[in-house]
């Protein structure tokens, strides 16, 4: 038995097999709109083509200035939507199920005018110099404003036909700024309690979701600043949000400024131990990441319980047919499209 091509279900999404494309931002919209283009089409259609079993549509904001750049992908109006819906529907063609992840940069916005944060403190470069412009702090008001832009734009994703939602809770964006004890400096309850944005996200989310759909969060699971949080507190953090509604943890590291005196190992499966602590921890189903583009690593951390998911981010770029070569490498039996089965079979 192999589990690279094994099936998965969660509520009501299942899952012709356990791959994952993690959501990649392509800095492809053209007009500034925040609009999918045929590039998006083309990129997203490709990889179910290609056989992935879950594809995550990169991260999609809440409101414009919410973008790291203005060439990002948003989710800020109904008039959106179609195009999303054009992906969706032709992703489901070949097999595949598609979720989207829903965003705000804050502080690392770096075509907003004026950014905004959970604080006023600034993305530093490795010397302590600030890199982007200093954010200004949403003020108590401002961010019980933005948990009803996630929702919208949660509302808006589902009417656009996805099979699951996921939140950025990772790598120094909005969520993360605020449940991070070295970005969030507030006085007001949302500095006192760094979940509460973050669980009234999730709360909102799921508010605008069918009961059966799965909610995702992405979080990082170490901080890898100078002072930056341990895995304890993500833990912490992590059990307040399944608490409030998530479903499924995709789990990560770092993002929130540069390395400090603890770096990123980067080797082959340097996440896996997170993912596995995700899981036995909070005792849910959990999206392993980080250079897993090697089939038997993919396959031995399914088969070794350290996720129940695998997401292979640079290996579909770089081979939009990863899926079915590394199920074609694993298991000797692949099902690809008809119009490629001569040139993608067993060997």
């Amino acid at each position: 038995m192999t589990h690279l091509d094994s099936p998965f279900s969660l509520k009501g999404l299942t899952l012709t097999n356990r791959i994952v494309m993690p959501p990649m931002c392509q800095y492809s919209v053209e007009l500034k709109d925040g609009t999918p283009t045929d590039w998006h089409f083309v990129h997203y259609v490709s990889r179910a083509v290609g056989g992935a079993g879950l594809i995550i549509v990169e991260m999609t904001d809440v409101e414009p200035d919410g973008r790291i750049s203005d060439r990002d992908l948003g989710l800020w109006s109904d008039e959106q939507i179609p195009a999303y819906a054009r992906i969706v529907d032709e992703v489901h063609k070949y097999g595949a199920k598609i979720a989207i992840q829903i965003a705000h940069a804050g502080r690392k916005a770096e075509d907003a005018p004026a950014p905004v944060g959970a604080s006023d403190i600034p993305v530093p470069d490795a010397a302590g110099n600030t890199v982007y412009r200093r954010p200004r702090a949403l003020d108590t008001s401002e961010v019980q404003a933005m948990v009803g832009k996630f929702r919208d734009s949660v509302r808006r994703a589902v009417e656009a036909g996805f099979d699951a939602i996921e939140l950025h809770g990772a790598h120094g964006y909005l969520l993360h700024q605020f449940h991070s004890p070295g970005i969030n400096n507030r006085s007001d309850e949302y500095g006192r309690d760094l979940a509460l944005f973050g669980e009234e996200v999730v709360r909102a989310a799921r508010s605008a979701m069918p009961q059966n759909m799965p909610l995702i969060m992405r979080m990082s699971a170490v901080e890898y600043m100078d002072g930056g949080y341990e895995l304890d507190h993500a833990l912490r953090i992590a059990q307040r949000y399944k608490d409030a509604g998530v479903d499924m943890f995709h789990v990560s590291s770092g993002g929130e400024a540069p390395p400090g005196r603890r770096k990123p190992a980067n080797h082959p499966g340097y996440q896996l131990p997170f993912a596995r602590a995700f899981k036995e921890t909070l005792n849910v189903p959990v999206i392993a990441v980080g250079n897993l583009d090697q089939p038997h690593l993919a396959e031995a951390a399914l088969a070794n319980g350290d996720a129940e998911l695998v997401a292979v981010g640079r290996g579909m770029l770089n081979d939009p047919y990863w899926a079915l070569h590394a199920i074609m490498t694993i298991s000797r039996k692949v099902e690809p499209p008809a119009p490629y089965a001569r040139g993608i079979y067993v060997r």
